[in-house]
């Protein structure tokens, strides 16, 4: 299984370098690639993602990283075969001391990489299957099988005595790799480690997502009128993504009138009514960077209550913003956010999520997390080419509607930027009467 190949050695300091020029402004290009402008370079963009893992292997305790999770696994390989697996624990991959990574995929996936994804090397593209958790029994061997194929790359790579990082891992295979002498510990915070810096091209692919977003919260804000239900227009939302490009419609929130207050973080076939308070988030991916991005919306009228409501959400959201910058700490964020009890929660357990910031990339949670909960006792960094979400959450004094604000942000060398567009400086009413 040789992995290691020369073209380590041109990785240029342009291709691991996160800086965009912030003299210019942040592209949100078509989803299309084109000959007469520069737009996303994926090659660039892999070879990026595999130099910040690399980097973040070589910085921890690890001998190598071993990725159950989806998005380590399209990080380190730039491959993906879709929504499917991501609840199936069916594919994995390994990034073992200074060689190549390897990847195991479903059936014949592996086959299809290894003509259509050159910049793996074909004899680190292997079909695996681990039981798909546990229906094929482990006693059938599949398991014991690739524990033994994980430990010949760690043998190859000289590693085989160092610990493996693991994300995320099904039982069985856990106990077959500590069978073979294997030392597991926490692989999914070096891994963070490597996904925190997004480079240029990052930042290019979530722009781009939250610009598909911008123009369906203009869709759900012509759509928004009495008779229509929370799931038609989380049908209609979807339909738009994949007609936009979207590869991964993962949620849509669509909660109405009473159903705002507690927030639900679902939606239903309510009927939308005259003078409801709504607001929608929308999760979804384009070529595997994500959303996080909720928007509030009155349907014909509203009352003072739900503005002053909305107000509120949006002076928590402008005070966050202001505290965004490079070198700024994490708690310094978190203390412009009401207290639990301010806004009527028990906790901060129970009001997690309401009023917080989170990373957003490949994944939907990544670093920082900022919330009354940990950041104050555990601050954290903010750092140059971050993109992370800010959300905001207001109970309106009638005891039945709420505001909901969410902005995503990418820091720049002197503050940050707002790439969600969709107006949200003061309550939206659709179709106002």
């Amino acid at each position: 299984m040789a992995s290691k190949v020369s073209d380590r050695q041109i990785i240029k300091d342009s291709d691991i370098d996160p800086r965009h020029d912030w003299s210019r402004p942040i592209n949100a290009h078509g989803v299309m690639n084109v000959d007469f402008e520069e737009r996303v370079d994926f090659r660039r963009l892999h070879r990026y993602r595999l130099a910040r893992a690399r980097q973040a292997l070589e910085a921890s305790e690890l001998g190598a990283l071993l990725t159950f999770d989806n998005n380590n696994i399209r990080y380190i390989t730039s491959t993906t075969i879709g929504e499917w697996s991501r609840d199936k624990m069916a594919r994995f991959a390994l990034l073992a001391g200074d060689g190549e990574p390897h990847l195991w995929d479903f059936g014949s996936a592996a086959i299809h990489h290894r003509i259509y994804a050159p910049w793996l090397q074909p004899v680190c593209c292997h079909a695996g299957n681990v039981g798909l958790r546990g229906t094929i029994p482990p006693n059938q061997g599949l398991v014991k099988r690739a524990a033994q194929e994980i430990y010949d790359v760690l043998q190859e790579q000289g590693v085989q005595n160092m610990p493996v990082g693991v994300d995320i891992c099904e039982p069985p295979l856990l106990f077959e790799l500590q069978k073979l002498g294997l030392e597991i510990r926490d692989g999914q915070q070096t891994m963070l480690d490597a996904r925190e810096i997004k480079s240029k091209d990052e930042i290019m692919l979530l722009n781009t997502a939250a610009a598909m977003v911008d123009g369906v919260y203009q869709d759900i804000y012509e759509a928004l009128k009495p008779g229509v239900r929370e799931s038609d227009i989380v049908a209609m939302a979807s339909k738009r993504l994949y007609e936009m490009g979207s590869d991964d419609v993962e949620a849509i929130n669509a909660v109405a009138g009473e159903r705002c207050s507690p927030h639900p973080h679902n939606f239903t076939d309510r009927i939308i009514r005259p003078g409801d308070q709504a607001f929608f988030d929308i999760i979804q991916a384009y070529m595997g960077y994500r959303t996080c991005y909720y928007r509030t919306f009155n349907v014909g009228r509203a009352t003072d209550a739900q503005r002053d409501a909305y107000k509120k959400a949006r002076e928590w959201m402008d005070r966050a913003i202001d505290r965004i910058r490079p070198a700024a700490s994490t708690d310094s964020i978190a203390k412009v956010f009401p207290k639990a009890e301010e806004f009527g929660f028990a906790d901060e357990m129970e009001a997690f999520a309401l009023q917080f910031c989170h990373g957003l990339g490949v994944a939907l949670h990544e670093r920082p997390i900022v919330s009354r909960l940990v950041s104050l006792d555990f601050p954290m960094e903010i750092k140059e080419g971050m993109v992370f979400a800010i959300e905001t959450y207001c109970p309106a004094s009638d005891g039945v509607s709420a505001a909901r604000i969410e902005e995503e942000v990418v820091v720049t060398a002197d503050g940050c930027q707002v790439i969600t567009l969709f107006p949200a400086e003061e309550l939206p009413v659709a179709n106002e009467y």
